[in-house]
Parts: C-alpha cells; sequence; structure tokens
C-alpha cells in the first residue's frame, strides 16, 4: 500500500440516499468512512432525475421533496468525520493482505471493507424506441424533471405506469393546465394508494396504448399511439411529453469483481455480506429471496451491513451498539470532500 494512502474502515461505493444513510450509521459505530460516487454531487437518482419529485414512503415523512431528503440525509451524515470522493467510478476492487484495493478513473483508494451501494449500477432511461427520438429529446421529450416550472399551464402527456409516472402525473395535475397518463396496461403499476388517486383525480388517464410515431419537425408536436388490442388508433398532442418507463441498468465494472450477480444485482446473504469476505451490498444493488427494492428497504438493511462489517473487522465488538442517544452526545465531526 502507497504509503502516502490512508487506509479506510469502510468504503461506500455510491453516494446515493441509501449509501448516504450508511456513511451516518458507519459514523454511529465509530469507522472511518469513505464514499466514492461516480456523479459530481450526492444523491443519486434523487438529485440528478428528480430533484423536485415528493417521496412518500420515507418513515415519519409524508410526503418529502427529493432534494429536501438529500439535505437532510447530508445534515445526518455529516455529524460524522467522512471523506467524500466525487466524479470518480470504481473500476477494479482487489484484496491485497488484509485489506482492499479500489481502482477508480482517477485514484486508488485502500479500505478494510467495502459496502457497496450503488444502487441500480450505471443507468439511463428506457426510451420508446421511435424513430428520430434522439431528435427531440431534452427539447419538449423529456425522461426525467429538473425544475417544475416549466410544465406551468401547459398540456402535459406523460407515458409510463410505474410509481415515478404516476406520481408525476399527480404533481402536475396541480401545476400543468391539463395532464394526460398513457399506459399500454389497463393495470397500472404505482402503489395502490397513488392509483386511486390517480382514478380520482382530473387528470385524463389513456389505457391501453403505446407510442407509435413521432409527428414534428423541430419539436414533438403530437404522438400517434397504437391501441394494444388492436381496436383503435390516435393522436395526442401536447406542449410537452414525459416518457417514464423506468432504467436501463447495468452493473458496469462490478460484473468483473467476481461477486455472485443475479438478474443485474449481487446476491447477499442475511448478514448482508456478498460471496467475497469483506464486502457488503445493500439497497437495490443487492438481492437475496423476498427481497423488495424501495428506499426504506435500504435504509434498513445499512446497520446490517455496517455492523456485521464492524465485527468482520473486529470479532471482539458487538453486533449491536449502544444506543443512539448515548451515541450522538459524543463530538460531532466534519466532512471532507474532494472532487475527481
Amino acid at each position: 500500500m502507497d504509503s502516502s494512502e490512508e487506509l479506510y474502515d469502510m468504503t461506500i461505493i455510491g453516494g446515493g440516499p441509501v449509501g448516504m444513510f450508511t456513511a451516518f450509521y458507519a459514523g454511529m459505530r465509530q469507522a472511518k468512512v469513505k464514499i466514492i460516487e461516480s456523479l459530481p454531487q450526492l444523491g443519486g437518482q434523487l438529485t440528478a432525475l428528480y430533484p423536485d419529485k415528493y417521496v412518500y414512503d420515507i418513515a415519519g415523512f409524508p410526503e418529502i421533496k427529493a432534494s429536501e431528503l438529500v439535505e437532510k440525509l447530508t445534515i445526518q451524515m455529516n455529524q460524522f468525520e467522512n471523506t467524500v470522493c466525487l466524479n470518480e467510478e470504481v473500476q477494479e476492487v482487489a484484496k491485497e493482505n488484509n485489506y482492499f484495493v479500489l481502482k477508480t478513473n482517477t485514484h486508488i483508494h485502500y479500505s478494510r471493507t467495502i459496502i457497496i451501494t450503488a444502487g441500480n449500477g450505471a443507468f439511463k432511461p428506457r426510451q420508446m424506441k421511435l424513430p428520430n427520438e434522439e431528435r427531440f429529446s431534452q427539447m419538449n421529450l423529456q425522461y426525467s424533471i429538473d425544475r417544475l416550472d416549466r410544465f406551468e399551464g401547459k398540456e402535459v402527456v406523460i407515458f409510463g405506469g410505474g410509481d415515478s409516472a404516476v406520481d408525476w402525473a399527480l404533481m402536475l395535475e396541480k401545476i400543468a393546465s391539463k395532464v394526460t397518463i398513457v399506459h399500454r396496461r389497463d393495470r397500472f403499476r404505482a402503489h395502490d394508494y397513488s392509483v386511486k388517486r390517480l382514478r380520482e383525480s382530473t387528470i385524463n388517464v389513456l389505457t391501453p396504448y403505446i407510442p407509435d410515431e413521432i409527428i414534428g419537425s423541430t419539436r414533438v408536436e403530437a404522438i400517434k399511439m397504437r391501441d394494444t388490442t388492436g381496436e383503435n388508433n390516435l393522436v395526442i398532442k401536447a406542449d410537452e411529453f414525459l416518457v417514464n418507463y423506468g432504467f436501463v441498468s447495468n452493473l458496469g465494472p462490478i460484473n468483473k469483481w467476481g461477486l455472485s450477480i443475479h438478474k443485474q444485482a449481487i446476491l447477499v446473504n442475511s448478514k448482508a455480506e456478498t460471496s467475497i469476505p469483506g464486502i457488503y451490498a445493500v439497497g437495490d444493488i443487492s438481492t437475496y429471496d423476498g427481497k423488495v427494492k424501495l428506499m426504506a428497504t435500504g435504509f434498513g438493511e445499512a446497520p446490517i451491513a455496517v455492523s456485521n462489517a464492524k465485527v468482520y473487522l473486529d470479532p471482539e465488538e458487538s453486533l449491536h451498539t449502544a444506543h443512539s442517544t448515548s451515541v450522538m452526545s459524543r463530538d460531532k465531526k466534519k466532512q471532507t470532500v474532494v472532487n475527481g
């Protein structure tokens, strides 16, 4: 190991919400912590794609804006000392003696344990796969929303049937002049309560339709849609079009680290251990029998990984820590941020 480099107790790969909470809990266990994040800021998809979107399944918050949740997680995490490395993608992981060597696109890092919280890995939005779609991308054809005010007083069409599509439709109902949601099935995949609100709203629901052709020259003027039952086709006009078909995820370099992978997720046991001793995984990137992929699930898995990593580092340590009030009474420290 390079003598100029520090050796950390736990290095967290991924600075999304679950990674941030994992760093906080590692601080609770008095571990020396580093976060490595490939994006230029913490918060993952919440920051990069959905800063104005409300999140509804966080304990204690009936609803909270994504950007506000990231802000609160940052404050919580920064109660303890940690190092954050941004704009760095971990490309290689190797075990040397009793520590791991993590090679990124810009630096080499050393850690006694690793906790992977990289969400769905590298991601990009699923497209409609229509001719000329790329040409209209980021004009009035969007795959995420970073500013709600651009939709004020406009007619908006949303394609999708999951939580994100339904949540955006409900939020835009209060801002846009008209909102239409288009889904290929009559049954939506969003949470039951959200679908109930959708059915009771003024939002125009069109099912079962799929987009078939983009109409327009310099911008999308309309989209021709095909009825999946083969009975009807129609053309829908709007000012703005939003595609919420989810994301195509790719574990990227993680696939080459020798971990057991199942359906683009890392297999873990009840201790959040991967197939490589000393490496743990939590959040959407991990999987096990009965796994429910929610942010709330990842928050619950974080203390499991941290506590078991603590015992891995020192078998004399207790799996269970002191009550949080006694831990938080200690001196609070600050964060060091390194931009790659």
